[in-house]
């Protein structure tokens, strides 16, 4: 993945060119030389990534030209920081005579920084004298290269949606029978608490197995709380029974406040408490050691009324041992014509298969072994290659691996896996191994993992939005079944996860090509040839190691227990970092130094338990992502927030209003703002603006000026009372997604760009159905709560895209007409808490629940 790294300095000393060093020509020259240097050096990258893994020299020649890429970089982005702040001082506030002291001053970092780089072309040259004492060869010579392996062109892949289906639905294939045996031991009528075990190997689909009885509607209703915990190698037992009490208590915030100082004796009472005398439904997922269930077992009570706890499990031991009256399920393998039925059904493009296609697929399918996970990737693997002969290649290198055993012959499913990432483009291979950052079993954002990687300078900046792009990988990503969806909302994915045995496998090949590090706590160490760090505990005790020479460029914490921000040594360790992630608890006294003002270079910044930013934080100028949480409660955004002139997505919860935030032309994404905060911005300049969330609206207020927000697509407005006029949104053209959460006097015109809608709490008194229906384009509808009368009526050839409609809340609702030529397109329907009304529509009474 060094590729990445040396294709991001080459394009910054590309830029250097252009902006800064017009009137600097011998280091224009050096810049100029730097560039085609390192351009030329690319071309040997994948030959050495190759080799690397068995020849130690090779590797530290990666991590040698990593080096002088990194360093380029820094040198000319430190450079440019400070010839900025030189313009600033010398031309807007001095007269001519300062001015021609900041020329001088300029000439004087020119000079520096020429011979920095002269530095940097001496240590290219020694590079380049060992690459032929190794025989790294260029990619050009490397034959043998097939079409899957070539890189992609973005832009097309940035076209391409993802048709995901859900995961459940389609590796559930021939398990039906097991579904429907576990529902029956669950819902027996045994009123002592039981816990119901299912064991199997890795890739089995116990976790989805586990999923298909949680979302059963017979669990659903047969059960008051339900609750799900994965516990994974590398769990936190306080964290889990916190996030347990958070997910019964229906809670907003992110944990049990952290401010409550408790031990895990308490948490294990309050769980006591809150499940006492409810029929509980709780999952524990990926439980590996039978002491950690011992620890777990004592906070889930007997009530003696039915409670049930599902463990899934590797360990045949764990599952036998759970409980001496309980019930173990050993999840069998597929047979081999349901093995078939899941490959054909994951295919992109079934119709593709000619009858010998057929063949080799059902010869390669008879290989995995029943497992579904080995099936799912091999699926996506072959999704991906076209015709006969590539098909052939891919059997040949599965039967080089073929084990022999007792019963049948099969390929090891961590072959199949490394088969399916060794044919990934080389564009996409880091994005994949960045999933190997998270911890085991994570649900990740996925917003969030899109903006890091838009920090890390995967993406640079072209024709395409950075944001268009991240998404176009990730679907990608699904598209070949590396990746998992685990939440949608309005057909975008939002959250995804990644299997534990291809999160070992990115584990793996990321430490192979030092693409990241993660911190051994037991060792107190990590490598020092990974400019990227990961911290999965201990994160005090990693910070007392000395880092000051590695120029690291990212560091992610995921220790919920560390929010010691003073411990962090800004200027002499972290001075040249693209992104600082910190996942904790935090305990509202987390105070930020003010020297984090002097990572100039930053562009994510995720904070955690933060009740206010200093002043510095207006350095940043790099800055692309600022994410910060305070447990539910405001923030204090300094008014020097403003100068972050790159800001591109801002996610703070601030209690006071943000002067100047129409200097923020860059921002994208405009998160928790309230009105108070928003009436005064003048919002013409904001011409990138795509979402934008406000609560806490007024009446007497005025929202017009929204209007003005050209860009903007995706609108949700929040009040407490009745909504001031709402027509300024027929001006909104490009708004596609829009949710309105209160009460609505009219309804105001909507633009036809309109394509998904939630209005929740309207209290409307007339049918809102002849104006939304008359929308072109609408698809997703959703009423919560929006309505008040007792008729709705949809006449013909109105909703004439809808493909998604849910009512819930309408309690007077009593009768549902509707024209025989209305929602020719529905696919989904979902009726909750319309208690009154008895029957609906006859053509709907087919249409898919959702």
């Amino acid at each position: 993945m060094v590729d990445a790294v040396v294709s991001v300095a080459v394009q910054k000393l590309g830029e250097f060119l252009i902006q800064e060093v017009n009137q600097h020509l011998c280091l224009k020259a050096e810049v100029q030389w730097l560039q085609n240097d390192l351009l030329y050096m690319q071309s040997f990258l994948k030959d050495a990534e190759e080799r690397q893994v068995g020849d130690h020299r090779v590797r530290q020649w990666v991590f040698d030209i990593k080096s002088v890429a990194n360093d380029a970089v820094a040198i000319l982005e430190t450079y440019s920081l400070e010839a900025g702040e030189g313009d600033d001082d010398g031309f807007a506030s001095r007269l001519k005579a300062c001015a021609c002291a900041c020329i001088c001053r300029k000439e004087v970092k020119s000079y520096k920084v020429s011979k920095q780089i002269q530095s940097l072309k001496k240590r290219l040259k020694d590079i380049s004298h060992k690459r032929q004492t190794y025989d790294i060869r260029s990619i050009d010579t490397i034959p043998g290269e097939g079409p899957s392996n070539q890189p992609n062109n973005r832009s097309a892949m940035v076209r391409t949606l993802t048709s995901y289906v859900d995961d459940q639905d389609q590796i559930f294939v021939g398990f039906q029978d097991v579904v429907e045996g576990l529902l029956a031991e669950i819902l027996k009528a045994e009123p002592h608490r039981r816990v119901i075990s299912i064991y199997g190997m890795g890739g089995l689909g116990k976790t989805t197995l586990a999923k298909k009885l949680y979302h059963s509607p017979d669990i659903v209703s047969s059960f008051q709380k339900r609750t799900w915990m994965c516990v994974s190698q590398e769990y936190n037992t306080m964290d889990l029974l916190m996030h347990i009490i958070k997910s019964i208590q229906g809670s907003d915030r992110e944990t049990v406040d952290p401010s409550e100082k408790k031990t895990e004796i308490d948490l294990v009472r309050d769980l006591q408490n809150l499940l006492k005398g409810e029929k509980y439904l709780v999952v524990v997922d990926d439980l590996w050691h039978r002491k950690d269930w011992q620890r777990l077992n004592i906070a889930f009570p007997d009530s003696k009324n039915g409670s049930r706890i599902i463990i899934t499990t590797r360990n045949h031991d764990v599952a036998e041992r759970a409980d001496n009256k309980g019930f173990v399920h050993k999840l069998r393998d597929l047979n081999q014509e349901e093995s078939w039925d899941l490959f054909c059904k994951k295919l992109l493009d079934v119709q593709v298969m000619v009858p010998t296609m057929k063949k080799l697929a059902k010869d390669m399918v008879d290989k995995c072994g029943g497992l579904p996970l080995a099936i799912v990737v091999l699926s996506g693997l072959l999704s991906h290659k076209r015709g006969i002969e590539q098909w052939q290649k891919v059997k040949d290198h599965l039967w080089k691996n073929i084990k022999s055993d007792s019963e049948k012959d099969s390929v090891p499913i961590s072959y199949i896996l490394s088969l399916s990432y060794d044919d990934l483009p080389t564009e996409l291979k880091k994005y994949f191994l960045y999933f190997g950052i998270f911890p085991e079993d994570s649900v990740i954002d996925a917003g969030n993992i899109m903006r890091l990687w838009m920090a890390e300078g995967f993406i640079p900046n072209g024709e395409e939005r950075m944001e268009d792009v991240a998404e176009g990988f990730l679907n990608e990503l699904i598209r070949r079944s590396l990746v998992q969806v685990a939440g949608t909302y309005w057909e975008e994915v939002t959250e995804c996860r990644i299997h534990d045995l291809l999160r070992d496998l990115a584990v793996d090949k990321a430490s192979e090509v030092n693409f990241f590090g993660i911190y051994d706590q037991r060792k107190n160490s990590i490598s020092p040839l990974c400019f990227r760090h990961v911290i999965h505990g201990q994160a005090q005790t990693y910070l007392s190691l000395d880092l000051s020479n590695l120029k690291l460029r990212s560091v992610l914490f995921f220790d919920r227990d560390f929010h010691k921000l003073s411990l962090i040594k800004f200027r002499n360790q972290f001075q040249h970092m693209y992104v600082l992630y910190l996942d904790s608890r935090g305990d509202n006294t987390s105070v930020v130094p003010d020297a984090i003002g002097s990572l100039y270079h930053l562009k994510f910044l995720r904070l955690r338990g933060i009740s206010d930013l200093p002043s510095s934080i207006g350095n940043l100028k790099n800055l692309q992502t600022l994410d910060v949480y305070n447990n539910g409660k405001p923030c204090q955004l300094p008014p020097e927030t403003a100068n972050l002139v790159n800001l591109r997505h801002l996610y703070v919860q601030y209690s006071e209003p943000l002067k100047g935030i129409n200097k923020l032309t860059s921002l994208q994404v405009l998160r928790d703002i309230c009105c108070d905060q928003w009436k005064d911005v003048d919002p013409v300049d904001l011409v990138n603006l795509r979402e934008l969330r406000m609560n806490k609206i007024e009446k007497s207020y005025s929202l017009n000026n929204i209007s003005s927000l050209k860009s903007l697509s995706t609108l949700e407005l929040a009040s407490d009372e009745s909504f001031p006029a709402l027509e300024f949104l027929s001006c909104c053209q490009k708004l596609q997604k829009l949710l309105l959460y209160g009460r609505i006097e009219k309804l105001p015109p909507f633009p036809n760009s309109i394509t998904m809608m939630t209005l929740a709490f309207s209290e409307l008194m007339e049918d809102p159905m002849p104006i939304l229906g008359m929308l072109p384009n609408l698809r997703d509808l959703q009423l919560d709560g929006a309505y008040e009368g007792k008729e709705i009526t949809c006449s013909d050839n109105s909703f004439s895209q809808l493909e998604f409609l849910r009512l819930e809340g309408l309690w007077d609702l009593e009768r549902w007409d509707l024209g025989t030529s209305a929602m020719p397109l529905i696919k989904g329907l979902s009726i909750h808490y319309c208690s009154e009304l008895k029957e609906i529509p006859e053509r709907m009474k087919d249409v898919e629940r959702i």
